[in-house]
């Protein structure tokens, strides 16, 4: 929450206070890395006065460069969203009075983003010529196109903000693993981002790169979970003063997010025995069969039909899940996103994506450090406290 209020911030300090509708989760990795490569001062924090998604309490909030970089590379990208729901016609974007307006705040956010970028020595260029590729990159894709030709622009983009991180940080060395683990962290973004958006772009004829090269569900997961591994062996390479918090979110939250995209369920730590399509484990280990129950996989319950009657004493069949529903236009999401910050369910209740539709908890009931703890090994040597199965040297 630190991070993502000092992003916040960081956007309307700069920019104004049309600027922090590009909050985004994703944005606040690049604040979250370089404040973990950076030696700890009296100055790393501020206390922020009441906000409505904060229930109106004041709160300590991250400041300096790591935040200020955050704020550029969003706006950058959001720029870049915006211009893309402009070509495809998006919702009111097909009125030409709406996209127009909407193509002069994206340039607005353009010049923001490279003005911020450049006072911190990142030349925000890498990400605006990566965006302009993918639009001639998605036109020339078809059945038989390598999907990771697709992602490569999103891939570059974001190992040159991760990159950027080391050098804010002062930590050179690190560069080489951050970049690799950005490229990872973009192909994930844009393959997850497929995923939840395939069945409404098929319903809606809007391009979707799944659908577009043919790709199964089994090869994206397949590309998801490389992606996963990568990106711990690469954050492995890089020297910290202090992981916990980047642990957590490039390690448990993304397998999470992986998980709930291709709706299974799975601790971040345990990604062992055969899978339910077949393919083999991504994490360590083999077999699939536990010592006190019956085979299962690593991301689900074996083939067959997952919501039949359970025996006596089994547990509960899962609900079944909820069908894929329209996605908002961007005028819309933004008028909804607003309402969810000043009731603050974003923070402290269940509430509905304000463009993806689809249901959300609230960041205050998004930890997961009592099911990992509880089902992963290494655990005895850590405790929550301490991060969650940070310091206990697994194979994660």
């Amino acid at each position: 929450m630190a991070h993502l209020c000092g992003l916040c911030l960081a956007l309307r300090s700069d920019h104004g206070q049309f600027a922090r509708v590009v909050t985004n989760y994703d944005g606040l990795i690049v604040s979250v890395l370089t404040e973990a490569q950076s030696e700890r001062t009296t100055g790393w924090r501020r206390t922020a006065g009441p906000c409505p998604l904060r229930a109106m309490r004041t709160a300590p909030v991250a400041k300096g460069e790591g935040a200020r970089l955050a704020a550029a590379v969003s706006l950058v990208l959001a720029s870049a969203k915006v211009r893309d729901h402009v070509a495809d016609g998006d919702g009111l974007l097909r009125r030409r009075p709406v996209a127009a307006a909407a193509r002069r705040v994206a340039a607005g956010w353009d010049r923001a983003g490279a003005r911020a970028g450049a006072a911190l020595g990142f030349d925000t260029a890498v990400l605006v010529d990566a965006v302009d590729r993918q639009t001639g990159i998605e036109s020339l894709a078809g059945p038989g196109t390598s999907l990771l030709t697709v992602t490569e622009p999103t891939e570059t983009a974001t190992a040159a903000a991760f990159a950027h991180t080391a050098v804010l940080a002062g930590r050179p060395g690190n560069m080489a693993p951050l970049a690799e683990a950005g490229r990872l962290f973009g192909r994930l973004a844009h393959l997850l981002d497929a995923v939840e958006d395939q069945r409404a772009d098929a319903a809606s004829g809007a391009w979707n790169p799944l659908t577009a090269t043919g790709t199964s569900s089994a090869e994206a997961r397949r590309l998801c979970d490389d992606a996963l591994h990568g990106i711990r062996l690469a954050l492995r390479d890089a020297e910290f003063t202090d992981d916990r918090l980047a642990h957590v979110l490039l390690a448990h939250e993304l397998r999470r997010s992986v998980d709930r995209a291709f709706a299974t369920d799975t601790c971040a730590h345990h990604a062992d025995g055969p899978r339910a399509d077949g393919l083999p484990a991504a994490g360590r280990g083999a077999g699939g069969h536990r010592p006190d129950g019956p085979p299962t996989g690593a991301y689900g319950p074996p083939p067959g039909n997952p919501y039949a009657p359970q025996a006596p004493g089994g547990p509960a069949a899962p609900p079944p899940p909820e069908p894929p529903r329209d996605r908002r236009g961007l005028v819309a999401g933004c008028l909804v996103w607003a309402g969810l910050a000043c009731t603050c369910r974003m923070c402290c209740g269940t509430f509905e994506g304000p463009w993806s539709r689809q249901r959300r908890e609230g960041l205050c009931q998004q930890c997961d450090c009592g099911n990992c703890c509880d089902a992963c090994e290494c655990c005895g040597n850590c405790g929550c406290d301490d991060g969650c199965c940070c310091d206990c040297g697994c194979d994660c």
